[in-house]
């Protein structure tokens, strides 16, 4: 490791453009060893850009790239690792076929001396050791495709770690991974940063800024706003230099005035994953949904919407009882869900924007002979890029290339399109900024004012308690307990969500 007083890196005016967007314009930025340094700003402000650029994965147009004051350019993210930087991504890809320790050591596997032959058994000690280090108790010899997606994240953390990098760069690595298993990372970051390491953290959840990072810098729209010392600053003026203007309150204010029962879900069951779930939703009412991770929030969600099977139980929309749901069927009964996977099962990322957005409103605006009404696309994209500020070159452009905040927005334009009156939103703010989470909350506010049913799936507490009415609580496939928001405690959330009832 280098003299704790110099950087290990710097990079001097960044500059990189997309066609029609200027991702970074004239970027600073340095790396200090020793320090969890957090990188902070809204959803294309160019964090992750800058990161691809250290990481070896893109170049930029301008600027400079110094490593221990020399200068550097990475063509692949094979020379980045070659020279100590290793990247976690937000987006996970694992080889789903190959085990954890295949994947642990991919391109780097052990060998019999001369004859190039993998030494499976030494493979699986280093595999054990590395997962050990995490504190993960899982068999180096189990198929990836066999974890859940928390388990896939840790082992990504492992592999990271398999480097024994200079640099470590952590894109929303909490992002999927349980309370229990964010104390585990800190600790595994806090043992880094005391063997001289340099870690950048990239986060949209401002606790844990506040609770591992020693640095902050703020991007905002690809500039660079500054550098600050995390205990120099509070959570409120960290927002402000983010976003350059005031949110007044994050969770906007509304009347509960539920209406008619909408959605009745009675003894739901789905063999080995949940049973016995049964609720009701209103119209004008926000219906939470809490947990921890695999409580079975989603995959009771999925069998509501059809795109899973259930095995027993009954749907009633509207009061006419539902057989055999699938999704097309459920769309037609006036419902819409707005996924978690939003680059899994949201979006077409290699389609248009507009092509996604209406996507779920083809039998609308389609012609006699089926055709799709281009001119009408146009015409009801452009209104809901307008009406939620979805940030894009234009409606042609590719929705895998815009940030993840508006790529939820345009999931949100697909769903309301289509005009349903239940809406349900799994996890609709995860791996976005605080600016685009306000914006979200407010149209979903607004959906309940306009008497629809909102179902509303969220790991953030403090997001179902401002958010929902009522609030179930689901703990390993089973109905725990149902709370009303007047009485309603983070305590009381975790008392039913960690012991079923």
């Amino acid at each position: 490791m280098q003299n704790m007083d110099f950087p290990t890196l710097e990079m001097k005016g960044i500059t990189k453009q997309f066609p029609g967007v200027v991702a970074l314009k004239n970027v600073n930025f340095r790396l200090i060893p020793g320090k969890v340094h957090a990188l902070m700003g809204e959803n294309g402000a160019g964090k992750s850009t800058l990161m691809k650029i250290i990481a070896g994965l893109q170049k930029a147009d301008e600027g400079e790239v110094l490593l221990h004051e020399e200068p550097v350019v990475f063509e692949t993210p094979k020379q980045a690792l070659g020279k100590g930087i290793a990247m976690i991504h937000q987006e996970l890809s694992p080889v789903l076929d190959m085990s954890i320790m295949e994947n642990l050591f991919l391109g780097k596997e052990p060998t019999y001396g001369k004859t190039g032959r993998i030494n499976y058994t030494a493979m699986a000690e280093s595999a054990k050791e590395l997962l050990r280090r995490i504190g993960v108790e899982l068999d180096p010899a189990k198929q990836m495709r066999e974890l859940s997606v928390s388990q896939m994240q840790m082992v990504e953390i492992a592999k990271a770690l398999s480097y024994d990098s200079e640099i470590i760069i952590m894109d929303e690595p909490s992002a999927t991974i349980t309370n229990r298993e964010v104390e585990n990372l800190f600790r595994i970051i806090r043992q880094l940063k005391d063997e001289g390491r340099c870690i950048v953290y990239i986060t949209h959840k401002m606790d844990e800024v506040f609770a591992i990072a020693d640095e902050i810098t703020v991007f905002r729209d690809g500039h660079y706003i500054g550098t600050y010392d995390a205990d120099a600053i509070n959570e409120e003026q960290l927002i402000r230099l983010m976003v350059d203007r005031d949110l007044n309150e994050i969770y906007p204010r509304r009347e509960r005035n539920p209406g008619e029962v909408c959605l009745e879900v009675q003894n739901l069951c789905q063999q080995g994953v949940f049973e016995d779930i049964s609720f009701t939703l209103r119209k004008g009412e926000i219906l939470g949904f809490a947990g921890l991770m695999g409580a079975g929030r989603t995959e009771v969600m999925n069998a509501v919407f059809g795109v899973t099977r259930p095995t027993g139980g009954s749907i009633k929309v509207g009061g006419k009882e539902v057989t055999n749901p699938v999704p097309r069927k459920m769309i037609a009964n006036g419902i819409g869900y707005v996924t978690e996977d939003r680059k899994g099962n949201g979006l077409v990322m290699q389609m248009s924007v507009q092509d996604n957005a209406v996507i779920s409103s083809l039998d609308r605006i389609a012609n006699a002979v089926g055709l799709i009404n281009r001119a009408k696309a146009a015409e009801e994209t452009a209104a809901f890029i307008k009406r939620l500020m979805i940030k894009t070159p234009s409606a042609e452009h590719l929705v895998g290339n815009l940030s993840g905040g508006n790529q939820q927005k345009v999931i949100l334009a697909k769903w309301l399109m289509v005009a349903p009156d239940i809406i349900i939103f799994d996890e609709p703010t995860r791996g976005i900024d605080v600016g685009a989470k306000t914006e979200i909350y407010r149209l979903i506010a607004q959906l309940a004012a306009d008497g629809k049913g909102v179902i509303f799936i969220s790991s953030e507490m403090p997001e179902v308690l401002g958010m929902c009415d009522r609030i179930i609580v689901l703990h390993e496939g089973h109905y725990s307990g149902e709370v009303d928001i007047a009485d309603a405690t983070q305590e009381k959330l975790l008392t039913l969500a960690t012991a079923h009832m």
